[in-house]
């Protein structure tokens, strides 16, 4: 795995496969690498430019959602290391819930074998009948738990209130904040040309136990954005995510364990074009004029 790069001589707090988290005084500096995982491994090779990608389309997002749920972007340029900016936030500090909130659209991935084999998704029953990669009648919730190790696991609405220590009304808080985000985002999104299938929030509360949007937000590392294009059930659809990487990594005779195969240049290439052209689409501006708003070198 690529070494943590120091920051500033700033405390570091913790490393994930993506990020790393600095203490910034009252607030939290949140730095997003171009290291990218698959199969919850990361591989040696990183995605030039991915980390600017997930923040700058994470601030974007945030100013998009405000109004629905508070989140915790502070500042991407003020108090930001220079060395960092672009792909740096200060983030505000918060009791983060343990809980990963999904939301899908349509049914692929995880949740189309899920239903194949018990016609339902995290005990929701869906029609019978759909078409892999289908549009649901309506978005559902899926929350899993968040695992610091290996894989998330998905549970149902009282599996999630039973790990929130019996808060059914933090569980409802959480339910209906991540469907309005995503309706939104989704909507936004296919006036761009893109299909927003499916995708992950993380929540906290402030210390005046305001429900708060924050780590990263509809990016391509988690979510799932098709082209609009072409787009056709009955089939897996091309995606503007590190899906591409997966289906090499899936293809590579790798194991799955650690450590993760080195990624081919043409993959990586393909990859970063994939990522930038999600940001370009969604927010209607080159990538270069994020990075050059945010301060970077």
């Amino acid at each position: 795995m690529p070494r943590v790069t120091p920051v500033s001589d700033l405390p570091l707090i913790a490393s994930g496969k993506v990020r790393e988290m600095y203490e910034l005084g009252e607030e939290i500096l949140m730095v997003a690498s171009d290291r990218i995982s698959t199969y919850d491994v990361v591989h040696p090779t990183p995605i030039p430019g991915k980390g600017a990608v997930l923040t700058g389309l994470s601030v974007f997002w945030f100013e998009l959602t405000k109004d629905i749920v508070p989140n915790h972007l502070v500042s991407y340029r003020d108090g930001v290391p220079q060395e960092v900016r672009g792909r740096a936030l200060a983030v505000e500090r918060l009791r983060m819930v343990p809980i990963e909130c999904v939301v899908r659209g349509y049914i692929t991935g995880s949740g189309w074998k899920d239903y194949l084999q018990t016609g339902a998704v995290c005990g929701i029953e869906l029609p019978a009948g759909l078409q892999e990669s289908e549009q649901l009648p309506e978005p559902i919730f899926t929350p899993s738990t968040k695992a610091l190790e290996g894989h998330d696991q998905n549970i149902n609405l009282d599996g999630m209130v039973e790990v929130l220590g019996g808060d059914r009304e933090l569980a409802r808080r959480l339910r209906d904040a991540s469907l309005a985000v995503y309706s939104r985002a989704a909507e936004h999104a296919r006036s761009r040309g893109i299909i927003l299938a499916d995708t992950k929030f993380e929540l906290g509360l402030d210390p005046d136990g305001t429900l708060t949007l924050a780590d990263e937000v509809l990016t391509p590392d988690s979510s799932r954005f098709w082209p609009a294009a072409g787009y056709e059930p009955g089939r897996s659809q091309p995606s503007f995510d590190k899906q591409y990487v997966r289906d090499w990594a899936s293809a590579s005779g790798w194991d799955k364990a650690p450590p993760a195969p080195a990624v081919p240049q043409d993959v990586v290439a393909r990859t970063q074009a994939l990522y930038r052209e999600a940001y370009e689409r969604i927010t209607g501006e080159p990538l270069d004029a994020w990075l050059e708003r945010s301060g970077a070198q």
